[in-house]
Parts: structure tokens; sequence; C-alpha cells
């Protein structure tokens, strides 16, 4: 439920009723506004009167929460939610395009992709140092030394980055170096996974499952916040159905479904929603007429050797190619690129990262 403090309520009563909530055996999630102040209390109806809380000082009304997700939901929030990913606004006016390599394969690979998709106006570098692949003879994954290239790379062009994490005995590496954690489709729902990573405060970016729901994918992100972490980012990366001419079915509309639904940014990966790179440019420019926040593109220096996924990977000169088409789509729909250049300051690595 919602408890809907009055104008001008002071931050002890919200307080007070926060703390009786919570001795009621709630948890709290207070939401401040410039006019109003929200507190999402998630917990047992039965054990609540209302009485015990409307009488409180400062309180306005309480409203019942419909959904089945209660902290991601619009219900609760309604202004959409700011992600910020290594100083790179996600949920903005700006479009937000985060592009680079399925997997880091080298330095000299990383380095090269992340110079050209800087070049060519992306904010923020993406890179698999762990790779979940279906065939356990497939590339793996550079790992440990994966993320200390990214963590150099970063450190050289100046764009933050989000990898992969796999595995919950990895979460706490990859939160060492990484500006945002990636869940991806198949672990959609390995919940003690998504709590791990939640746990960090780094922002996470989730993506859907091969055959999630949209409220599956919903309830998924939940876990994250209620593990005290509202810095997620939705990602829709297509969803497995009957049809074989694209890799999977990307589902334009769950993005306007997720924005009806949930406060939360969401972004869109035509890059695993299709599986060729000739379709990439045609959804891209679509995502962002659906009202995408972002784009998350796979781009390969040599998309024929790439070690991973490189039929649907963009060679730079086609990236460059995209980034051109967005703007008039983006300028469309009332948006705009967000700015691209030297994001972040030298030196400025997460705790721990510093000297690999």
């Amino acid at each position: 439920m919602i408890i809907v403090m009055k104008p001008g309520a002071t931050r002890e009563q919200i307080e007070a009723v926060s703390e009786r909530l919570v001795e009621l055996g709630f948890k709290t999630h207070p939401i401040y506004g410039q006019e109003k102040t929200v507190i999402g209390a998630i917990g047992d109806k039965k054990a609540l009167s209302s009485e015990a809380i409307i009488n409180l000082p400062g309180v306005e009304k309480i409203v019942p929460i419909m959904k089945p997700y209660k902290l991601v939901s619009r219900e609760l929030k309604e202004t959409p939610t700011l992600v910020r990913v290594g100083g790179v606004p996600v949920g903005g006016r700006g479009l937000v395009v985060m592009a680079g390599p399925c997997a880091v394969e080298s330095e000299e690979q990383l380095l090269a992709t992340a110079q050209a998709v800087k070049a060519a106006g992306a904010q923020i570098l993406r890179g698999g140092a762990f790779k979940p692949r279906t065939s356990p003879y497939a590339f793996q994954g550079l790992e440990e030394e994966g993320l200390k290239m990214l963590s150099r790379v970063r450190e050289e062009v100046g764009l933050p980055f989000v990898t992969e994490a796999v595995d919950t005995r990895d979460v706490s590496l990859v939160a060492e170096y990484a500006d945002a954690i990636q869940i991806g489709a198949r672990n959609m729902q390995n919940f003690r996974l998504l709590k791990e990573a939640g746990a960090t405060g780094k922002p996470i970016l989730l993506k859907r499952g091969l055959a999630a729901t949209v409220e599956e994918w919903l309830m998924a992100a939940e876990y994250i916040l209620d593990s005290g972490n509202a810095n997620v980012i939705l990602c829709e990366r297509g969803i497995r159905t009957f049809e074989t001419a694209t890799r999977f079915t990307l589902d334009l509309a769950a993005v306007a479904v997720v924005k009806e639904n949930s406060h939360l940014p969401v972004v869109v990966d035509p890059s695993h929603g299709t599986g060729s790179w000739r379709l990439v440019l045609p959804m891209a420019r679509a995502a962002v007429a659906a009202g995408a926040d972002g784009l998350l593109i796979e781009v390969h220096p040599d998309p024929a050797r790439a070690l991973c996924d490189g039929p649907q990977s963009l060679h730079p000169e086609t990236f460059d190619r995209l980034m051109g088409e967005l703007a008039p789509v983006a300028l469309a729909v009332g948006r705009g690129l967000a700015p691209a250049g030297s994001l972040l300051v030298k030196g400025s690595l997460p705790a721990g990262a510093a000297g690999n």
C-alpha cells in the first residue's frame, strides 16, 4: 500500500509513520517528491488497521497497490526513475546508446571498439567478460582478465561500462570493476542472483527472459528493488516464439506496456532481438519511436572473426550510420541523443579497480 503524506509534512512526521509501519512488520520505501512524500509499505495488509496509520500526524490517505509488483509500479511512483551509469543518466529526455562487443576478446579489440563507438556518439560501453553460452564448448569469456581490460579501456577512452554477472559467486568481483551489472535473459528468474546483484547498490541492467511475460519481468525487477536498490534498467531483447525468420521476436509493444505500468527506464537490444546485423538498424529506429530510453547494440571491429554473436554485430562504420539515423527519429518523438564525449574523469574508477 501507499501512505500519502500531506503537503508540508515534516521529516519527523514521515519518520514516525515509517517507524510505526516497521513495528507492524512492513518494509518501508519513502519517496520524497517536490510537493508530497509517499511511503511504500510492503507487507501483510491483514496486520494493519487503517486507523493505526491514518490518524498519525501528517498522513493524508492510504492507497492500496493493486499490481502484484509493488515497488516498480507507477502506482507507487508516478514520475520516471532516472538511473545514472557512471554519470550517464538513463531514463531522461536524452536517448542513451550502450555499444560494444558481445564478448571481450582482447584489449586491442576492445579499445578499437570503444574508440569507434564513442566517436559515433555512444555514451556507455558494453562488453562481456563472463559469457553464458548454450554450448559448454563455446567461448566462455576472459572473466577477471576481461574485467581488467574493460577497466583499463574505460580509463583510456572515458566511457563507463556495463558487463554481465552470471553467478552469485562472481557478483562482488564484477561490482568491483563495473559501472553497471547486467543480468542476462537466462538469469532473469535466478532470484538469488538478483538479490546478490541488487545488494551491491550498482545500477542493474535486467534483460527480459526468453519466454517471460512482462509481469514476470517486472516481478524479477521487484526482487532487486526489494533488496534496497532502485537503480534498475529494464532491457527488452526479444522472446522465443514460433517465428524462425529472426533469432527471437523483438517485442516492442513491451516497451509501451512497461512505460504504462512501471516508473523504471527501459532500453531495447535489437542485436539479440533479431540475430542479424541487417535488421538492427530498422529495429533500433523502431525502438526509439516506441519510446525506449536507450539501446544496447553489439559492435565489433571484425564481425566475421568475432568469437561470439558475429552475425548480429555491427561494423563500426555501420554503427556510425545507425547513430546518424537515430537523431531525427528521436527528435520526432520529443527526445534527443544524450551528449557523448568524455563522461568519466581519468582516475575515477570504482573502489578496488585502480591499478589492475
